[in-house]
């Protein structure tokens, strides 16, 4: 495979950076992951980590070199993230669960396969249009695809799943899709899109390379966000042609040996993440936060 990639994750108007994104990859497969930390419960942050390092580790251990079946193990390694991050909080004894969106690619053989859940998005754009893009789980995308006018009342943050929620999360696998030479595939959290129209997302990366069009649309999104905006996250790469591979800055894994596997995303804590992820102790820790959810708003009212 030949691709290039660039990545960049700015810290907006907030206190601070709950978000997360990274890649890893073997000789025939990679993988493109992006998370974001929801305000409003705590530890956000942890909640986007531990989805990374989740996903990055089932993916090492089942890119051998590639992924067997990418659709089923998308939708497994999305909730594996969700049951570390409920696992997390019940052992931390909190009283509510840490939060985050999700949306994961990966490109394997002349293909591209991809997961969201939330409102962190994945654009696809091909000979200077969008080929398609994920559509959010918020109301506000839901009402708009049923054509409901009066979506100004509706917040655009206001989003009905994600991973950490007690309840179990949706989400969407969508491939795989054939990849052309020259297509770009962008991942972002809603820091970008919130201050920026598909239009100029499209238009940028119509016209520069990954390493030019990224940093200019985080630039362009700050500064529409002003003060008081968010977290800029974002990470692309562009399927490369072989004649133009060797003027970018791109990566290319011919040379890589099976079994070697590179990655961006930091290990550390998911020593016994592929193991014990039962079920029944998943279903008793959601039981029992809701259970001191409900108890805390009881003493409150």
């Amino acid at each position: 495979m030949k691709f290039s990639v660039f990545q960049i994750s700015r810290k907006g108007g907030r206190e601070k950076n709950e978000d997360r994104m990274g890649y890893c990859y073997t000789r025939e497969s990679g993988l493109f992951v992006l998370a974001d930390g929801m305000g409003g419960h705590p530890e956000g942050e942890v909640a986007a980590q531990l989805a990374l390092q989740t996903v990055s580790a089932l993916y090492q251990k089942e890119a051998r070199p590639i992924v067997k079946d990418v659709t089923e193990f998308l939708s497994t390694s999305l909730m594996a993230a969700h049951h570390q991050i409920i696992r997390y909080a019940s052992e931390k004894g909190m009283l509510d669960t840490p939060r985050t969106t999700l949306v994961a690619a990966i490109v394997q053989g002349t293909a591209a396969t991809w997961v969201h859940c939330g409102d962190s998005r994945l654009y696809v754009v091909r000979n200077g249009e969008l080929l398609t893009r994920t559509r959010d789980h918020s109301y506000l995308e839901q009402q708009s695809g049923a054509g409901v006018v009066r979506m100004d009342r509706i917040n655009r943050n206001i989003l009905f799943t994600c991973l950490g929620s007690p309840t179990k999360p949706v989400f969407d696998v969508t491939g795989p899709v054939t990849l052309q030479q020259g297509d770009k595939i962008l991942l972002c959290s809603d820091g970008l899109w919130g201050s920026l129209p598909d239009i100029d997302i499209v238009r940028h990366l119509s016209t520069q390379p990954v390493s030019d069009a990224v940093p200019d649309l985080v630039e362009a999104a700050l500064r529409n966000g002003g003060d008081h905006s968010d977290n800029v996250t974002v990470i692309a790469l562009e399927w490369e042609t072989p004649d133009s591979f060797e003027s970018t800055r791109g990566i290319s894994t011919d040379s890589i040996s099976d079994g070697v596997f590179a990655s961006t995303i930091q290990a550390g804590v998911l020593d016994t993440m592929v193991e014990d992820l039962d079920d029944a102790a998943i279903e008793r820790s959601i039981a029992e936060i809701n259970e001191a959810i409900r108890r805390s708003a009881a003493r409150k009212s």
